[in-house]
């Protein structure tokens, strides 16, 4: 690794194999230890008490230095950040070529290091083609790309064929071109990419036919098909037993035998609460079991035709996640001071009450990457087919070009994944930027479009005038939803507190449930909705 960065990385030189002081100490020292790096190049800086002494300075990183500016008593350098633990040290070159060294810090690389494989897909007179030459080596060594291997998904509605032979096999090449059959359906192709290192990436994408004709979907906003038909099911992980995982699979024979396509699991990153207090995006919480368990309930969800979505929270952190921490504990001095969002007066910024959740700020590069891995290391490593995104208006009013980026990266490596946004249908910016679906609410942060039709207990609304409202509230009207909303529709989920059925009686939860699975759009039914059981989501131990 080391020699092929020397090779292709401008301004490295080798280290020398021995160090001795200089007769007048530079005294350097390097900013920063134990640091996480979302980036494959780090700004590394430090300072020297006495630049006379030092010709110039290097920061080494494992055998490799590079040129430090040097102005008055501060040097820096823009480093290659390996994945894993890097050591640096800053050295002192003297005029007799002695040598001073600071020093050790570690900056661990948190990227994973591969090829990024791309598709394009073509239509010319007929023939499919897809093509992996718009594909990229690895950012860090540019590793050339050796392999381009193609496969079709098993479950296609037929097999296509390429130079007249069925497509059942890997096909190896840079371009493929296909004959699709006239059998109507979605055909999904995956591209697996090998570099001269032997890293790898993986793309897939899809492409429609219609009436017997093949038609190339629009990525940015159109829906996969089995979106458009989900019937998704909200889970509580620790209602159904502990560790979460387990008790989950345990009853998926049931949950499927209810009609369910989809489980919406709550927050099941590691967490001191219910789950939007995140400490850790690429770890479990402790009650749900291990990823093993995780790994194994996917796989079982799938063979009983099951989809599985995660909550996943990535307009904030708890404050008790090691980044903000080490900010109240070194103030600006802190790496990770500028990953949350501040206020003129420095302070961090959040949204309502939440003092304990600090926004993350979205103009700095290595939290945009940071949360971009998150999302695909689940769907990488787990196979997850999409996320219910936890307070993305947040984002949307700080960094509003992020989740066009997320879609186009997370639909590079599964493009059925469904995007759901915590956020109103009636905003056309959700479904012009990034997601499938939205949520069922009026143009009020957090207000149900189905709210306050009811009636309250006894006091209920003449059914005419049910009628009306409920009109107005539901039909896809320009002056209501976008024109292209998918709603996502509920009577409880996790915010709504007190169970429908508790506030308006069985006879109208039975009512309201049945609008609920005819309207267009997607169910949902909350833990327990469909026994008729209440608990209060965040506060009650079980229904």
């Amino acid at each position: 690794m080391v020699a092929a960065c020397q090779e292709t990385e401008p301004g490295l030189i080798p280290a020398k194999g021995t160090m001795s002081s200089p007769n007048s100490s530079a005294a350097l020292q390097v900013n920063g230890d134990n640091i996480d790096v979302w980036a494959f190049h780090k700004q590394v800086r430090g300072s020297m008490t006495n630049p006379a002494a030092c010709q110039s300075v290097l920061i080494e990183n494992g055998g490799a230095r590079v040129h430090a500016t040097m102005q008055e008593y501060i040097f820096s350098a823009d480093v290659p950040i390996h994945p894993g633990p890097n050591t640096l040290t800053a050295v002192c070159q003297g005029t007799d070529d002695q040598e001073e060294p600071s020093q050790e810090i570690t900056l661990t690389g948190r990227l994973p290091q591969r090829p990024r494989a791309v598709i394009t897909v073509s239509l010319s007179n007929g023939p499919l083609f897809l093509d992996g030459g718009d594909s990229t080596p690895d950012e860090l060594e540019r590793q050339p790309i050796r392999e381009y291997i193609w496969k079709a998904r098993p479950a296609n509605p037929a097999l296509a064929v390429s130079n007249g032979q069925q497509f059942s096999r890997e096909i190896r090449g840079t371009r493929l071109e296909l004959e699709l059959p006239p059998v109507d359906g979605e055909y999904y192709f995956s591209l697996r990419v090998v570099d001269a290192a032997g890293r790898e990436d993986s793309s897939t994408t899809y492409v429609v036919v219609e009436g017997g004709q093949p038609r190339i979907p629009d990525y940015d906003h159109e829906n996969p098909a089995w979106v458009e038909q989900a019937i998704v099911y909200g889970v509580i992980p620790r209602l159904f037993g502990t560790p979460g995982a387990e008790a989950i699979q345990y009853r998926l024979d049931e949950l499927a035998d209810l009609g369910i396509t989809a489980m919406w699991l709550a927050p099941i990153n590691s967490t001191p609460d219910f789950g939007y207090s995140v400490l850790d995006y690429f770890e479990l919480r402790d009650n749900f079991g291990s990823k093993e368990d995780f790994h194994a309930l996917v796989q079982a969800a799938h063979v009983r035709g099951i989809r599985i979505l995660m909550d996943f929270v990535p307009n904030h952190t708890s404050n008790q996640h090691p980044y903000f921490k080490d900010t109240l504990e070194k103030g600006q001095d802190s790496p990770y001071w500028d990953f949350y969002d501040r206020d003129e007066n420095g302070d961090y910024t959040y949204y309502f009450d939440w003092t304990h959740l600090p926004n993350l700020n979205y103009d700095n590069p290595e939290v945009r990457r940071m949360m971009l891995e998150a999302f695909s290391y689940w769907v990488r490593e787990f196979d997850v087919d999409g996320f219910r995104v936890d307070a993305c208006w947040g984002i949307q009013q700080r960094r509003p070009d992020f989740w066009p980026e997320w879609r186009r990266e997370l639909k590079r490596i599964k493009p059925d994944v469904l995007l759901l946004a915590e956020a109103s249908a009636r905003d056309p910016y959700n479904f012009e930027n990034g997601f499938d679906a939205a949520y069922d609410w009026t143009d009020q942060l957090g207000r149900w479009a189905w709210g306050g039709f009811w009636g309250e207990g006894a006091e209920r609304v003449e059914t005419p005038r049910l009628i009306e409202h409920l009109k107005r509230a539901l039909k896809n009207e320009p002056e209501g939803y976008h024109s292209d909303a998918l709603i996502f529709r509920f009577l409880n989920n996790n915010d709504t507190g007190t169970r429908f059925i508790t506030t308006h009686g069985e006879d109208m939860t039975r009512v309201a449930t049945a609008l609920l699975l005819t309207l267009p759009g997607i169910p949902c039914i909350y833990t327990a909705d469909e026994a008729g059981q209440w608990f209060r989501p965040y506060f009650d131990a079980a229904p």
